[in-house]
């Protein structure tokens, strides 16, 4: 995605912003503090923030011992990294957070198999509400069953309501704790109406290592003169591109006249990914910009005046050689929830100067930067990388604007026409008079859905959902981390 040339800038802008620390005490961090130094000179160069935090900026410390002597008063290197953050929701719950998202992880395996749609899961993709008229006590409520998981073996189903674990009623201060056992049982429940009753049934599940498919449905609607695909994606993992495009190629070969894309459940992932999602909606925009990335100050001048292009994401009419397979389209309808995120978003608003995009459901999670693997190591790429730990970081490093510098939805993107998900009436996934969908097709055929009585049921108020809680499954990243942007040079 990036040029060779980006790769020698971004070489040159490393050596020169870690001199100043660096080349003024010739004694490295001792082994007691590789991690933490890791974390300080990863943060230093790469976080989109940095000027705004004081201990990051690049004139703190004369020399590395000045600098050890800081990284002493932190014995946790995940106490180091949310203290060096702008404001992070950690430490600002409560609305006030301005970096919502940053990352670090004790083993950088787990991280690169999660952003590749591998993780331990038993197979529950959930939500959870506050229960009516509490602020502490949750209801989880299915939301779909990954496939060839151990969820997909059991007695359980979209719309199914739980709410304990192993016998513990769910709440805002176990949920965590109760979920993140290898193996749990859920206890089922019914909604009476104005609350929630044990309904006596339960269901066992064992997290299993799991590949999820994120292209979960893709198929054809047809209704009077008009074919409409349908493809529920639910998540951006670049190593699944290729059954992304297959599955467009026989939305193509059906010769569809309209789009939905529902990404009610994604959460976001690849930047690279994302951008080749929308050119196979379109088509005719190729080598055209889809969106612009803003670095911090230190990264982001030097490029600007060295590299332009190189800050730029455009589409593309190939994937590693291969014909995408586009759609041409001058519409799409797209649905959303409070659960779509990041890389999703980024689609939407990327999409937005070239073709119409009406978006049906819910208002979005407002995640508009993105994020980028940093490792222990010369580069904080792959190459070279610290033996003694495997410590890695996901912390922000970009905001991201479409073609006509648009970037500005922190609250999230407004749906066109909203509708809400309701757990008295969530559907059937790609069933025309699942509630979300039939606003989609309706506005395609221009037939009214018929009312369901749904909009006369409970709404609750969102806590938290599956992926959500896996902040690696909720990101917007660059596919290729800065070893790759220097590669050319090894």
């Amino acid at each position: 995605m990036k040029t060779i040339l980006r790769s020698v800038l971004l070489l040159f802008l490393l050596a020169f912003s870690l001199q100043s620390c660096e080349d003024q005490d010739d004694v490295a961090a001792p082994a007691s503090l590789q991690v933490n130094d890791f974390v300080w000179k990863g943060l230093n160069q790469f976080y989109l923030w940095q000027a705004d935090v004081p201990n990051l900026a690049d004139d703190r410390f004369s020399n590395q011992e000045a600098l050890n002597a800081f990284l002493r008063g932190y014995s946790k290197p995940q106490d180091l990294f949310q203290d060096l953050l702008n404001k992070p929701i950690s430490k600002f719950p409560k609305g006030q957070a301005i970096d919502r998202f940053s990352w670090i992880v004790d083993d950088y395996t787990v991280l690169e198999q999660e952003l590749q749609g591998t993780s331990k899961n038993a197979g529950v993709d959930f939500r959870l509400s506050y229960k009516p008229g509490s602020t502490t006590d949750l209801v989880g409520y299915v939301r779909y069953i990954i496939p060839n998981s151990d969820a997909s073996k059991k007695d359980i189903k979209r719309g199914d309501l739980f709410t304990g674990i192993n016998g513990t009623s769910l709440t805002v201060s176990n949920y965590q704790s109760l979920l993140a056992a290898d193996s749990y049982t859920l206890n089922m429940a019914t909604f009476n109406g104005t609350g929630f009753d044990s309904n006596g049934k339960t269901v066992a599940l064992v997290k299993t290592t799991l590949d999820e498919n994120p292209v979960f449905i893709n198929k054809v609607i047809t209704s009077g003169s008009r074919k409409i695909g349908y493809l529920m994606y639910n998540g951006f993992y670049a190593n699944y591109d290729a059954q992304l495009n297959a599955a467009f190629g026989e939305l193509k070969a059906q010769g569809i006249t309209d789009l939905v894309l529902d990404l009610r459940y994604n959460g976001g992932g690849s930047i690279q990914t994302a951008t080749r999602l929308a050119s196979m909606i379109t088509g005719q925009f190729t080598n055209k910009v889809f969106s612009k990335e803003r670095w911090n100050a230190k990264i982001n001048e030097f490029y600007e005046s060295e590299d332009p292009e190189s800050l730029l994401n455009k589409f593309v009419d190939k994937i590693d050689g291969t014909a995408i397979n586009s759609l041409n389209l001058t519409k799409v309808y797209i649905i959303t929830t409070s659960g779509t995120a990041s890389a999703s978003e980024l689609v939407i608003n990327g999409l937005v100067p070239y073709i119409s995009v009406i978006q049906v459901g819910e208002t979005t999670v407002g995640k508009n930067v993105g994020s980028v693997t940093l490792y222990d190591s010369p580069t904080f790429g792959k190459t070279n990388r610290n033996p003694n730990h495997k410590y890695a970081m996901q912390p922000l490093v970009l905001k991201i604007v479409n073609a006509a510098d648009f970037g500005e939805y922190t609250d999230g993107l407004k749906p066109t026409y909203e509708k809400l998900e309701r757990i008295t009436n969530l559907g059937v996934l790609g069933d025309p008079t699942e509630p979300l969908l039939s606003v989609a097709v309706s506005q395609i055929t221009g037939v009214s859905a018929k009312k369901t009585g749904e909009d006369s049921g409970v709404t609750l108020k969102g806590f938290t959902d599956a992926k959500a809680m896996d902040g690696i499954k909720n990101q917007m990243y660059l596919e290729k981390a800065p070893e790759g942007l220097l590669r050319a040079l090894k």
